[in-house]
């Protein structure tokens, strides 16, 4: 294993990115996919609210790979089956996600996975990869259990917000069984758990006001909570440097790796991955728990089948994250000009896959809006075409930590549903919130009743 050095530093001023994404339309030496290239104060604040009709009335007008504005500058997107393989795999090399508006998450998550390409990626991933081995997922479960019975202990027959229940186990968990930081730690001063929730807020604004600088801003707050956070986890990166051993965990391995000088990794950049991986892990299992409940809780019989047998309830969870990926848009620059799908298109330009909108394309899959788990049923399954279905990326960047939120959320699931059934609340509509994560915006208030 070779520890190579830190990666380029990239623009996270936005103004700057907007002043460089302008400098970059007017020099461009061949036009944009064909779309909606002009710019249209509606179309941008109404892709901002409510993206996936935008995106897929114009995936019926222009297809696979095209152009819409929004704001001051153009970006292309790519939706389907080939587009997605593509970006993902056989052209992953020519996209940076640096460049992209991942660099929006940087004065947060600074230079972890998320945030960085090429051989610093490789790399740092190389050296995480132990710790999301299916032995090490198991000896978790022990963690994911306690957890989760001791979230039960705050639930009753009523209604609940399952939303903002699961979020808080989910966070325990990753806390615990990644970092080893214990989150009722006698005479913690600070509340980690608190902190990063409030400097994660910050992304669930409009972009507009992400932009904002100066004293008393979100972005101001957002780095108040960083610093306060950092405290934390930098207070526990020294005391475990300091044992002879650091432990077998996530945070164990980052700090035990050594490159062939005998040099290890920066406080920063553990720092950087720990954050980084609380950030991908703890949101994605969270809203994907929230939103099975919901659609479950519409349909009691399918409810009844995922509570009886673990491999309908694995079938249901796929289904949630085809209707409802976490992650639901990948934003990428392109180095070089290429063509997907017969189509040109320029180098150094925002291109973003989105699994979303991908995952209800009506010519890919049959009645897209339907939750109906048995698409992933064996038999079924093989018949989905490649890179129709992506919620964890592909590639060399599909998500590191998949397993362990798939075992993570399977435990949850299990328990939830061994105990209570779930049922709507009359009159709560679901709201959609995009940033950062797909999630729901006003929580998951769901009527629990007692089972038997």
């Amino acid at each position: 294993m070779s520890l190579v050095g830190p990666p380029p530093p990239a623009t996270t001023n936005p103004l700057v990115r907007v002043a460089t994404d302008l400098r970059i339309e007017r020099e461009l030496p061949v036009p944009f996919p064909p779309g909606h290239t002009r710019l249209s104060p509606t179309r941008s604040f109404r892709f901002i609210r409510e993206p996936l009709p935008v995106l897929l009335e114009a995936y019926g007008r222009f297809g696979p790979v095209f152009t819409l504005r929004v704001f001051h500058q153009n970006v292309v997107f790519v939706l389907g089956p080939e587009a997605n393989h593509h970006l993902l795999v056989s052209g992953a090399q020519n996209f940076s996600w640096r460049e992209g508006h991942m660099g929006d998450l940087m004065p947060l998550l600074g230079d972890g996975l998320l945030t960085v390409d090429g051989p610093f990626h490789r790399s740092s991933r190389k050296i995480m990869l132990p710790a999301f081995h299916q032995d090490r997922i198991r000896a978790s479960h022990a963690t994911m259990h306690e957890e989760t019975a001791r979230g039960l202990t705050e639930l009753g027959p009523g209604t609940h917000d399952l939303y903002a229940w699961t979020r808080e186990v989910a966070l325990r968990i990753a806390m615990r069984a990644l970092f080893g930081l214990d989150p009722d730690r006698p005479g913690e001063q600070i509340d980690a758990g608190a902190e990063f929730e409030r400097a994660l807020s910050f992304y669930s604004r409009d972009y507009p006001v992400q932009m904002l600088r100066g004293p008393r801003t979100p972005f101001s707050r957002m780095q108040a909570a960083r610093r306060r956070l950092d405290a934390v986890i930098f207070g526990e990166i020294e005391r475990r440097a300091g044992l002879p051993d650091p432990g077998e965990d996530l945070l164990g391995l980052l700090l035990a790796a050594r490159d062939e000088d005998g040099g290890a990794l920066s406080r920063e950049h553990v720092r950087d991955e720990v954050i980084t991986l609380l950030f991908a892990g703890h949101d994605t299992t969270t809203s994907t728990i929230a939103f099975l409940l919901h659609e479950l809780a519409k349909a009691p019989e399918l409810q009844e089948l995922a509570a009886g047998s673990p491999e309908e309830l694995d079938l249901a969870v796929d289904e949630t994250l085809r209707l409802y990926p976490p992650a639901w848009v990948g934003p990428r620059r392109s180095i070089a000009p290429f063509e997907v799908c017969g189509v040109p298109v320029p180098g150094g330009v925002p291109v973003n896959y989105v699994s979303w909108a991908s995952h209800r394309l009506p010519d890919v899959w049959e009645e897209p809006e339907r939750f109906d788990p048995q698409r992933f049923a064996p038999g079924r399954r093989e018949q989905i075409p490649r890179g129709a279905y992506v919620p964890f990326g592909d590639g060399s960047r599909k998500c590191i930590g998949m397993r362990f939120g798939q075992a993570e959320i399977a435990v949850i699931a299990r328990a939830l549903l061994e105990r209570y059934r779930f049922a709507p609340v009359p009159g709560h509509a679901i709201r959609i919130r995009q940033m950062p994560t797909l999630t729901p915006r006003d929580g998951m208030p769901l009527r629990l009743t007692t089972r038997g």
